[in-house]
């Protein structure tokens, strides 16, 4: 099998969760030793990534061409509110644009299987399969925390002894933007960092407004390298995500690596594969991330940061890769290359694999 992965639209959405999984699956090709094609012509597979015009373009050659098409469902009507400027008034019909996205798909692969009853919700008649967009398990890790945690107070001027707080995201409600600012007022001894940021252009009103209000306690980082993210989730004292929705939140598996004390929203996303208290703390609201944050600044989090690491190699980019592999084969007609002819071969038997 060899596999196109298509880069349309890649520039737009390269500082997004879409953007980094682009990369992962170039990776997971590569570890899953997956052949990665560099043109159409020798493809067998042709990955979508986006929604933009360009991709309904490209899955509709890759059809006509022949090839196979896996089109990655990153994108949901629910993650799509509350995003930017008017995302409540069309999503209804980013829902209808989405689903005839997806449905041009042989396949259509999700990152969860929270994301992937959306989808089914949608009335999508094509299979639809949850694999992970992975985590870089042997970047995103810590080599020496007290020595991360300096540089970190070191690099943000930051008095030693003082407890960080990191989040990462663009600056959208729908992150918990407004949640992390007023968390902040709430604890002025704690400094909190957000990474990550936005087109000013498409950021409503309140959401700049709160931003321009910000206490003193707060600094945005803007967007940085994977190297300095990695330090800050390692350096600091607590990541806290504030997201109201979403399809995974490869920030997240991000932070889990790098075994640093993990706060979420209990939002659907996380049911089934992220444990209150063993992996993560799940809270409701500010009351209770406070109360956690607090907690995570008073006790010993030895165990929950070893169950954390698990939880994220288990989801590594090899992992995904693997199950990637799986899913390859599970397609009811595939089409492989051998070194004489093209031949079909039907789906394994779908229990096997518990997909």
């Amino acid at each position: 099998m060899k596999t196109y992965i298509y880069e349309g639209g890649l520039r737009i959405v390269a500082k997004s969760g879409v953007g980094s999984a682009i990369l992962h699956q170039k990776n997971m090709l590569k570890q899953a030793e997956i052949e990665e094609a560099e043109s159409w012509r020798e493809a067998d597979i042709v990955h979508i990534n986006t929604v933009f015009p360009d991709s309904v373009i490209a899955a509709s050659l890759a059809k006509l061409q022949g090839k196979k098409v896996v089109y990655y469902g990153h994108s949901t009507m629910e993650d799509f509110r509350n995003s930017f400027i008017g995302s409540n008034r069309v999503a209804p019909l980013f829902k209808k644009w989405i689903r005839f996205c997806y449905s041009l798909g042989d396949l259509v692969i999700t990152p969860t299987e929270y994301s992937k009853g959306l989808l089914e919700s949608y009335g999508i008649q094509k299979k639809i399969y949850a694999v992970s967009n992975g985590v870089d398990t042997e970047f995103f890790k810590s080599e020496n925390h007290e020595e991360e945690k300096k540089m970190l107070h070191e690099k943000y001027s930051i008095p030693a002894g003082r407890k960080i707080v990191v989040s990462a995201g663009h600056l959208i409600q729908r992150k918990g933007i407004l949640d992390f600012l007023e968390l902040a007022k709430m604890m002025p001894d704690v400094t909190f960092i957000w990474f990550g940021g936005g087109n000013d252009s498409l950021v409503t009103q309140e959401v700049k407004e709160a931003v321009k209000n910000k206490s003193a306690n707060v600094i945005f980082a803007g967007f940085v390298e994977a190297s300095e993210l990695k330090n800050a989730y390692c350096g600091a004292d607590a990541f806290a995500f504030f997201s109201y929705e979403e399809t995974e939140g490869i920030v997240v598996l991000e932070a889990l690596a790098c075994e640093v004390p993990v706060i979420l929203r209990d939002i659907p996303v996380y049911k089934g594969w992220i444990e209150d208290q063993v992996q993560a703390y799940k809270v409701h609201n500010l009351e209770e991330y406070k109360n956690q944050l607090m907690h995570i600044f008073e006790n010993n989090q030895e165990q929950l940061l070893k169950n954390a690491r698990e939880l994220a190699e288990n989801r590594s980019i090899k992992a995904a890769g693997e199950r990637l592999k799986v899913v390859y084969r599970l397609a009811d007609t595939f089409v492989v290359k051998s070194s004489h002819r093209k031949f079909f071969y039907r789906s394994v038997r779908k229990r096997k694999y518990n997909l």
